[in-house]
């Protein structure tokens, strides 16, 4: 098996793995990763996102070889519980928080999008967002702890 590295949430990685192996299974398994979820197996739902650069992608489908010498991050890559991530914070502040199995995605997924776009609409969230699903239906709370996020990372 070849060494296939990348950055995990900062720290140098390399794994011995089939490059075709989906990123997923490897985050949950041997790299212990368990805030991705797996969904739907057909970046269909969201649930598995993770950040690779600055780009919100479906772990579930996106083999190995894909982040080769790449940053990934997961949901245990963006903040800690010592410092969150405004976006969690803000999550925690406008009840967007339900079951928790979406949230890790859909964070990711906003985290990516304010990345690229630090003063987002209303429409930009839902937009960035539509790809994740979400069945406790905290859509419009999500949409709030994005944009509050968002003008939260403006003032620092």
């Amino acid at each position: 098996m070849p060494s296939i590295r990348f950055r995990l949430n900062g720290v140098e990685t390399a794994v011995d793995a089939d490059p075709d192996r989906p990123l997923l299974e490897l985050l949950r398994g041997p790299l212990q990763m368990t805030g991705p979820h797996f969904g739907c197996g057909a970046d269909a739902c969201g649930a598995c996102n993770v950040m690779v650069g600055d780009r919100a992608v479906a772990s579930c489908d996106t083999p190995l070889w894909a982040v080769a010498d790449k940053d990934v991050t997961t949901i245990e890559g963006l903040g800690t519980a010592q410092q969150p991530h405004p976006l969690q914070t803000a999550f925690i502040a406008e009840q967007a928080l339900q079951c928790g199995y979406c949230i890790p995605g859909i964070l990711i997924s906003a985290a990516a999008l304010l990345k690229k776009n630090p003063d987002p609409s209303d429409g930009d969230v839902r937009t960035a967002l539509d790809r994740n699903l979400c069945r406790c239906g905290s859509h419009n709370r999500i949409v709030k702890a994005v944009l509050r996020a968002a003008a939260e990372m403006k003032t620092r």
